[in-house]
């Protein structure tokens, strides 16, 4: 099966400002794929041109293997999209509001398939309130329920939790998780919260400056031999000897009074905390750095520094 999206090659510029940088990756049928980089690393400029609002000064975009240029913007039917906060006419309730997008749809969209997102998205109840009402949740789960209303095969949402509270954040990943798993949607998510994405991607891309860092699943790609293991222990000055005469010392990343940082497999902190117990160091806090937040920080940090 062809992927759902390919690009090759891809460069935007903005006058003397290179957004994206020859960006090539491919996103298949099924995945929820994780568009993670820093502000201006060049995920909305990217997601503007898939959705044909920009084109690329370079490159290619093939659309279920079809390539996509503005002759072809037939491909884009069956691809919904939020690009930054939906626009909403606030005076109309959210039922009204769906309906006007529904019909601007080239489709035949029937009653029955309204209230199916309206229930979908969490709103059932709440259709009829008027928009001008809803938390800043609401309306971002409204704006999916119009993405999706003609039931498109891809969603892109960018910054879907961005400004929402806790709760609101939590909702929106399950409603992310249930758009995948129970309607079989693929969906394209940038967010700057990364531990987010660590819950809901299947597949990632890290961006900086607008170029591809690294590429791949993210069971792969979050290598659980990488994790750092942070440590607050009572001050001991014969600690970094104690490790390093030890069979863990080529584990220890860093050692100073009162803290020391091991990389190593999560399953051996066990291991470890049993040896320490046995040598007489007294263990106040162990936290374990295996996040997607962590990973990240480390390719940018490294990207920038060696330029």
């Amino acid at each position: 099966m062809e992927p759902i999206i390919e690009t090759r090659g891809l460069a935007k510029s903005f006058k003397s400002f290179k957004a994206v940088d020859n960006l090539s990756f491919t996103i298949r049928h099924g995945d929820v794929y994780g568009f993670l980089g820093q502000n201006g690393a060049g995920k909305s400029t990217t997601m503007r041109m898939l959705l044909g609002l920009i084109f690329p000064d370079s490159g290619q975009i093939f659309i279920n293997g079809q390539e996509f240029d503005n002759s072809k913007r037939h491909l884009l039917k069956n691809i919904g999209a939020i690009i930054e906060r939906p626009d909403m006419y606030g005076y109309l309730s959210g039922w009204d509001n769906l309906k006007i997008f529904a019909a601007l749809s080239d489709k035949h969209i029937k009653p029955a398939r309204l209230h199916e997102v309206i229930e979908m998205v969490g709103l059932k109840g709440r259709e009829n309130d008027k928009v001008k009402a809803y938390s800043q949740g609401m309306k971002q789960r409204l704006g999916i329920a119009i993405a999706t209303v003609h039931q498109p095969d891809l969603l892109i949402l960018d910054e879907p939790t961005n400004g929402l509270d806790p709760q609101g954040i939590a909702e929106m990943r399950a409603l992310i998780l249930s758009l995948s798993k129970d309607h079989g949607k693929t969906i394209l998510i940038s967010s700057h919260l990364l531990y987010e994405i660590e819950h809901v991607a299947t597949r990632m891309i890290v961006l900086n400056k607008g170029k591809k860092i690294v590429e791949g699943p993210v069971s792969e790609l979050l290598n659980p031999d990488e994790t750092l293991i942070e440590i607050e222990c009572a001050p001991d000055e014969g600690l970094k000897s104690k490790i390093m005469q030890s069979g863990w010392g080529g584990h220890l990343q860093v050692c100073k009074a009162g803290a020391f940082t091991m990389k190593m497999n999560v399953n051996r902190t066990p291991d470890f905390n049993k040896w320490m117990v046995e040598n007489g160091i007294r263990v106040q806090e162990i936290r374990s750095k295996h996040s997607l937040e962590a990973y990240f920080l480390s390719l940018t940090t490294e990207t920038t520094a060696t330029k």
